[in-house]
């Protein structure tokens, strides 16, 4: 079985699914595209968890048209879910099997799976092979989880927190392992609560809050309109002291001076600014502005005002 060309392997159009009066997704649209790696970020609750295991066949919908490689998961075939990889948040122990036994246990699910030492050098558990799984640490634990979900060199692949309990190098190698899977042309649903993790490794990110995708595009591109403005700061040097600042483009926005001679501007063009206090700075035969700074807004700056934004747009919808 395989996806038509030119088919996203992921499409998502008015997904629901309701507990009653409780609507954990509500009417949520997503694309995701061959192989990219593509994040979906919110705040715990906000229904990421739900709408992945939607789209991995383990939950039913309640309402929604949604095809993963072509096919609607809730038919869960078999021949469609060799073809997908899950690493879910945990799973179970596996008492009494070694490491290479547990996964070649799970290779052994798949009609062309990856050779099991392979896949254990990749996840950084070779020297661990013989080891009882019971015996892990918890980051060696989370590598076993990994290794079990790609072993069957999945298509797609869907993975929930993969890097929670590792510690930053062991992170590091997990980030690794997307980029190969990335690099063979495979498609990888990452969901993080690790901003960085999500800019590092994603192309493109939908935020989800409430049930609802509030933003989906590509990372650099998140908050549009509502992004967080840039700072441009310098220290005002002795020869501009008093001048005064230049006119300044369109929706720049400057602070007073702190009282040690720190001049911030707000702006969402700083190339633009720059452009208007260089040549200022230079007709006061000033050089270098000192301790000149550009700080663009981080991820996790433009994340908080997207979920901020949205809780109270949602709170007013329900007064």
């Amino acid at each position: 079985m395989t996806t038509a060309v030119g088919d996203n392997p992921i499409t998502v159009r008015g997904l629901r699914k309701s507990y009653g009066d409780w609507h954990a997704v509500r009417g949520l649209d997503l694309d995701v595209e061959p192989g990219e790696v593509f994040a979906l970020l919110g705040p715990n609750g906000a229904g990421k968890t739900t709408t992945v295991e939607i789209l991995e066949g383990i939950r039913r919908r309640t309402d929604g048209d949604v095809r993963v490689l072509g096919c609607d998961p809730a038919e869960d075939r078999r021949e469609w879910r060799a073809r997908i990889g899950v690493v879910p948040q945990t799973t179970g122990a596996y008492t009494d099997l070694t490491v290479r036994e547990v996964v070649a246990h799970f290779a052994a699910f798949y009609p062309h799976p990856l050779p099991v030492g392979q896949v254990l050098d990749m996840v950084g558990l070779g020297k661990h092979a013989k080891k009882q799984s019971t015996d892990l640490s918890g980051g060696q634990a989370r590598r076993l989880d990994v290794a079990v979900g790609i072993v069957g060199d999945p298509d797609l692949i869907f993975l929930d927190e993969p890097t929670t309990g590792l510690d930053p190098v062991a992170r590091r190698e997990a980030w690794d392992l997307v980029r190969y899977f990335a690099d063979r042309g495979r498609t990888t649903v990452l969901t993080t609560h690790y901003l960085d993790e999500a800019e590092a490794l994603a192309r493109r990110a939908a935020v989800i809050v409430a049930g609802q995708v509030v933003q989906c595009g590509p990372i650099a591109e998140l908050g549009g309109s509502a992004r967080p403005p840039a700072t441009v700061s310098f220290r005002i040097p002795p020869e501009l002291a008093g001048r005064g600042l230049p006119p300044l483009p369109d929706g720049a926005e400057a602070e007073a001076p702190t009282a040690d001679g720190l001049q911030r501007i707000h702006t969402h063009t700083p190339t633009a600014l720059l452009s208007v206090l260089l040549p200022w700075a230079r007709e006061a035969r000033v050089g270098e502005l000192p301790e000149l700074r550009v700080h663009r807004p981080t991820l996790e700056e433009i994340y908080l005002n997207l979920i901020g934004s949205s809780a109270a747009t949602e709170a007013e919808a329900t007064r």
